[in-house]
């Protein structure tokens, strides 16, 4: 026997379950987008694709990122007053041990929060994960989402099982 079928103290091996993966519609996938805060955002940084953990909040169907002091925010906003970058913000929850959970990714214009009010209102929801003072709030307004489920269902017994 494999070192990764169970045994049932009372029957014998439990065969390895049946793995599924179902897509989520768009307000399932932001509705656990929101039940995290961390993910990761990817964007282009001098020509080349850049990844960068990041905490967020979500905000109706809009993903509001963080920025702090120092960060190299060129290439994940646009100059006020022109079309927003194309961002994507990828989280999930998946179990290191049963392969079990879920990934949602965002894809969407990037804009800076210029009002001081609003972004002052979401730097608190934004909770800090180093010292770094908060530059700037950063909305991507989610065009795209998708996401899946990574699911399992017992695998049923044979009949000669």
């Amino acid at each position: 026997m494999d070192h990764e079928t169970a045994w049932r103290s009372d029957h014998g091996p439990v065969p390895d379950p049946v793995r599924s993966t179902e897509r989520l519609d768009r307000s399932e996938a932001l509705r656990l987008l929101g039940t995290v805060p961390l993910g990761r955002i990817v964007f282009t940084h001098q020509a080349l694709p850049a990844i960068r953990p990041m905490r967020h909040v979500v905000d109706g169907e809009d993903v509001l990122v963080r920025l702090d002091e120092g960060a190299s925010h060129a290439s994940l906003v646009a100059t006020p007053g022109e079309p927003g970058i194309v961002l994507a913000y990828e989280a999930d929850a998946i179990d290191p041990d049963t392969h079990l959970g879920w990934s949602v990714v965002v894809i969407g214009y990037a804009e800076l929060v210029e009002n001081r009010d609003e972004a002052e209102r979401l730097e608190v929801l934004l909770d800090p994960w180093s010292n770094q003072p908060v530059a700037d709030v950063v909305r991507i307004r989610a065009e795209l989402v998708t996401g899946f489920r990574l699911g399992s269902q017992p695998r049923p017994l044979s009949a000669a099982g």
